[in-house]
């Protein structure tokens, strides 16, 4: 009992360690005094793009919130907005650290032409008292692009999730929540009033609970009980702030490929930035809400080997594990769908009864649930022939299976299955007794490579 609980309680505290260990160990304990704001994964990449040949200079009269979303709560919802209310001011510093565009004051404009006309009237006092000319207050910059859109969308809870245990006393749980928001930003020529381009951008935020306790009597009328846990949410303001960075970064290589503006890079580098954000958006236009990239992944054929063991359910007991390998091909009439052939060497054990080994040739006909992601579950089924090494006796047999495949690349994978083996005879371990027909199983780890052509779309540099 007492190494079960040891047991237990090692692998509750190292799961705390492991899934969030650098936030549980430093927790905040102490008054932080105020610092400069942290930088999203995008900051760095925004701030070094290649330089323009002339900053455009913009106007952001109102980068607003849209979604009309309150804060959802567990009783309902708060008066407090769920997105932050200043978005214009944080696309104006993602403008500014861009160095490709030039933002002017529109969102307050008033207060600016305020603060103008009193320092008109005073310096018209003071020419008065002074008897002295006052230089003219310079013209105010005025924008050839204005910017416009805003957050579209808050949805909540788009994801939701999570896992515990709990034994004799010991448990833990995790829960996890994803939300979404979205932006749209738009360049208006205000010359002729022409949308020039329009960029979108969605940015998940995570918010994840870890916990554990102990509750347990120790001894008579002595109760232990303690938990601990640790509950981190993504900042929305964060999240905003790398959705609006990123639009900024899309709008200016879609300029760049628009030729609305040019950079100052060398044509090779510039090549490269457009290659590498147009192989972004095939990505992109190809992933679906819950961040899986769905294309078709393998190719119109494949050769596979495989090796793993075999047991035998025959009219023997005592049935062992033996070897077991092979090798085939595959042909694809469609992404779900294939046809394979394959031959293979295994060895069937009841020891000490019966040993020998067969040889088989088996087709089969495979269906793969999930053909345009990496991992996928497949069944599949067939008939075949098997035979002993001697060839004196050859048996038909029916086999079913399934498994799971992960794929490396797009013409490599790896894959672990199972099938169960019926042969339409009670010969197959050379003994005839009862009713049911001798059978086996085989559980193999398979490499599978792909090639031929196949109809899949491709990006064009």
């Amino acid at each position: 009992m007492n190494s079960k609980f040891y047991t237990v309680t090692f692998i509750i505290s190292l799961s705390i360690s492991l899934s969030s260990c650098g936030t549980y160990f430093n927790q905040p304990l102490t008054i932080e005094e105020a610092r400069i704001g942290e930088d999203t994964e995008l900051s760095e990449e925004l701030r070094n793009f290649p330089l323009p040949q002339e900053p455009v200079v913009v106007g952001v009269y109102k980068f607003r919130d849209q979604t009309g979303q309150y804060k959802p709560t567990e009783n309902g919802s708060t008066f407090s907005t769920a997105v932050t209310q200043g978005a214009t001011t944080i696309l104006i510093k993602a403008l500014e650290d861009s160095k490709w565009f030039v933002p002017i004051e529109r969102e307050n404009l008033s207060n600016l032409l305020n603060e103008r006309n009193i320092i008109r009237s005073t310096r018209k006092e003071y020419q008065k008292t002074q008897n002295t000319d006052q230089p003219q207050l310079p013209p105010l910059l005025y924008a050839g692009i204005i910017l416009e859109g805003g957050i579209v969308s808050y949805d909540s809870n788009i994801i939701t999730g999570g896992l515990g245990a709990r034994y004799f006393g010991i448990g833990g749980s995790t829960q996890y929540r994803q939300d979404r928001i979205t932006i749209y930003l738009r360049a208006v020529s205000t010359s002729s009033g022409k949308i020039l381009k329009t960029v979108y951008v969605s940015k998940t935020i995570l918010s994840q609970a870890l916990d554990a306790s102990f509750f347990r009597y120790v001894k008579f009328k002595r109760l232990l009980e303690a938990e601990t846990g640790i509950t981190k949410n993504e900042p929305a303001q964060l999240a905003v702030t790398e959705a609006i960075e990123k639009a900024v970064a899309s709008l200016i290589v879609e300029g760049i490929e628009d030729n609305l503006w040019a950079p100052t890079a060398e044509p090779e580098e510039v090549e490269q930035l457009l290659f590498n954000y147009k192989t972004e958006k095939f990505k992109a236009q190809n992933t679906n809400l819950y961040d899986r990239y769905m294309r078709d992944r393998r190719n119109k054929h494949a050769f596979f080997i495989q090796g793993g063991t075999s047991l035998i359910s025959g009219d023997y007991g005592n049935s062992e594990l033996s070897y077991n390998g092979g090798l085939g091909m595959k042909w694809f009439f469609n992404p779900y769908v294939n046809l394979a052939a394959s031959i293979s060497k295994f060895e069937l054990k009841n020891d000490p009864s019966f040993v020998n080994g067969f040889n088989a040739f088996q087709l089969n006909s495979e269906f793969i649930l999930l053909p345009q992601e990496k991992f996928t579950p497949l069944l599949f089924g067939g008939a075949g022939v098997v035979n002993a090494d001697s060839f004196d006796k050859t048996l038909f047999q029916l086999q079913y299976g399934g498994g799971v495949e992960y794929l490396m690349k797009d013409t490599f994978g790896i894959s672990l299955s199972g099938t169960h083996n019926v042969v339409m005879s009670d010969k197959l371990d050379d003994v005839v007794q009862g009713k049911r027909d001798d059978q086996y199983f085989n559980f193999v780890v398979g490499l599978n490579w792909y090639f031929g052509k196949t109809k899949r779309i491709v990006m064009q540099n």
